[in-house]
């Protein structure tokens, strides 16, 4: 905790004021503003040329490649490449004066101080800054830094631009609270939408009790960071939950009404059976950030705002198009089995397209099912259509699988998906196992139990039944991430910035807190040792990690989650890129054995 306020950063270059006339009083600020978002954001200027920079011993840039938001993002907020700083121009890192104590935590590889070193700049010195790179000392600015080619109407709405750039919280946030909400859509049933609510619900009382009451009970523990409750920042979540009704076309104009009535920072987890599409495309057009829903496919054109575990049924047919393009017996025939609704026309149509990139040789066949039709009479009618040589593909859901038994088994390979089917607990009769294979984005069992010690123990605690271990551990993982965010963007709190950072921290948070519980274990160490040595564990100790037991081996955490790995990129929106192939090690029970290893597609 004290390290994330001891890694706080402000803009290190100062800049002095000099004689450059910029905009008169009749320019309009809006048309300003726009075309400065243009000059930062696309690299144009306001005639449509191309911006045009120098650095210090390179050639030119221009265009889109001269651009402020490559370096500092569209947020302002800067970034860390290498051990290279690149500090915020948000309008209150470059106007306010430097009382207003602004602090921003970066990277913790470099070094920070707290507070601006500079004066306010006027818009005449930070144009000088933008053509000649001098800042308030008199002296050049860093050689990364470009000097651009700007006219005085450029430099004028350059200068508007970052007068409004991150200059307010976004919507949903005040000084005393952050308006969150989640999404679960019609199809979803009870049993799963209630100990989602319920998840929810608790997490966020849970944050609440040990963040708001800090000052009446100074010794709890906070969930906020060190510099939040030094900086009297804290701040409680409100958290609406948005049950959608009805058809998803009708989705759009529910979740733009809610959002007028409770505008919201984000919208956390989520909880879906179908298509995401509509609650994305809203999260798009608002700006407003989808954090890591439940869902068994990503969003088409996944844009800016809208993060995933993984691709789901998308990315399950891109690993079975890649495994079969190297399989020594590439099947003649693909045919596969869906049911005629938005998910199985989802999985359809991902499985074609990955099948025609990567192994144009496969002939294709569809065999759809009703979206209403009773699945084994479905089942019954289309399976004989299969004959040796195929392979046959199942997306078929845990009702559909369990319609299965008393339907003939053709004699080919065939794979179901692991998301629709839920893994290993899917309920494939005896006769489907000796040929079936699971599409499998997952971590293996035995590999995935020390990740998820956390998870367990929260669970346990809070006496939270485990129906859905994938969906339960991914609304734990969605939220305790987003805590860690926020806590990092201490008063930043801007849409944009919590998109740039699950880029930038995701994989570096895994391997932080997959160390920290492997510290956990050794510091606690076996139960009895622990016992002898110190007495009977302590409740703290308790919610931290499960102890290892007498006759347990050591395994470490590889992460926090049940899948393989976990990262982002700029720009990169599934954090799971990678899944097995795996088939059932019995006739009965939920073992399985890897046949592959891990695909990257």
């Amino acid at each position: 905790m004290a390290q994330r306020w001891l890694g706080a950063l402000t803009l290190a270059c100062g800049l002095i004021a000099t004689t450059v006339a910029l905009a008169s009083p009749t320019d309009d600020p809006a048309r300003l503003a726009s075309v400065g978002g243009r000059i930062y954001g696309e690299g144009m200027l306001g005639k449509g040329d191309a911006l045009v920079g120098t650095r210090a011993g390179h050639d030119p840039v221009s265009g889109m490649a001269a651009a402020c938001v490559n370096c500092h993002r569209a947020s302002g907020m800067g970034q860390v490449e290498a051990d290279i700083l690149i500090p915020p121009i948000t309008a209150p890192y470059l106007f306010e004066k430097h009382e207003a104590n602004r602090v921003a935590t970066m990277d913790p590889r470099v070094g920070k101080t707290f507070n601006q070193t500079h004066e306010p700049y006027t818009d005449a010195s930070l144009a000088r800054a933008l053509r000649e790179g001098i800042n308030a000392r008199g002296q050049p600015m860093s050689h990364l830094m470009p000097r651009y080619a700007l006219d005085d109407a450029d430099a004028a709405a350059l200068v508007t631009y970052l007068h409004q750039l991150s200059a307010n919280w976004s919507p949903g946030v005040t000084s005393a609270r952050i308006q969150l909400a989640t999404v679960i859509t019609p199809e979803v049933d009870e049993a799963r939408r209630k100990v989602f609510r319920d998840m929810m619900q608790g997490i966020v009382r849970q944050k609440n009790r040990s963040t708001m009451v800090a000052e009446k009970t100074p010794n709890r523990y906070h969930m906020a960071s060190a510099a939040q409750m030094i900086l009297g920042i804290e701040r409680g979540w409100d958290l609406q939950i948005w049950e959608l009704q009805g058809a998803p076309e009708t989705w759009s104009a529910q979740l733009a009404q809610h959002y007028r009535e409770h505008p919201v920072f984000a919208l956390v987890s989520g909880l879906s059976d179908t298509t995401w599409q509509p609650v994305q495309d809203f999260c798009e057009s608002t700006r407003v950030p989808c954090w890591f829903p439940t869902v068994p496919v990503a969003g088409q054109d996944r844009g800016t705002y809208s993060f995933y575990f993984s691709g789901g049924v998308g990315l399950e047919a891109r690993v079975l198009a890649s495994h079969l393009a190297v399989s020594a017996q590439r099947p003649r025939r693909v045919i596969q089995v869906y049911r005629d609704d938005a998910l199985g026309t989802a999985a359809a149509r991902a499985l074609r397209d990955a099948l025609k990139a990567a192994t144009p040789g496969i002939a294709l066949a569809d065999r759809s099912i009703a979206a209403d039709a009773p699945a084994q009479d479905a089942l019954r009618r289309l399976l004989p259509t299969v004959a040796a040589g195929d392979t046959l593909v199942l997306w078929l859901r845990e009702d559909d699988i369990k319609a299965l038994d008393g339907v003939g088994v053709p004699a080919v390979e065939s794979y179901f998906s692991g998301t629709l089917a839920k893994g290993e607990q899917a309920p494939l009769p005896a006769s489907w196992r000796a040929h079936a294979h699971l599409l499998y984005p997952y971590q293996l069992p035995d590999k995935r139990r020390n990740n998820l010690d956390y998870f367990g123990v929260w669970m346990k605690l809070t006496k939270t039944p485990l129906i859905d271990q994938p969906m339960q551990s991914e609304v734990f993982f969605a939220m305790n991430f987003l805590t860690d965010m926020l806590d990092e963007m201490l008063d930043n709190l801007y849409a944009d910035f919590l998109v740039e950072r699950a880029e930038t921290m995701l994989a570096r948070r895994e391997a932080t807190k997959a160390e920290q519980e492997n510290r956990d274990r050794v510091l606690l160490g076996h139960d009895g040792d622990l016992v002898a040595r110190r007495g009977p564990v302590t409740m703290e100790e308790s919610t931290r990690v499960k102890t290892i037991g007498k006759n347990e081996a050591f395994a470490k955490s590889e992460g926090t989650t049940l899948y393989p790995h976990l990262s982002l990129g700029p720009g990169q929106r599934l954090a799971s890129k990678s899944a097995y192939i795996v088939r059932f090690a019995g006739d009965s029970g939920d073992e399985v054995v890897a046949e592959t290893p891990l695909i990257t597609p």
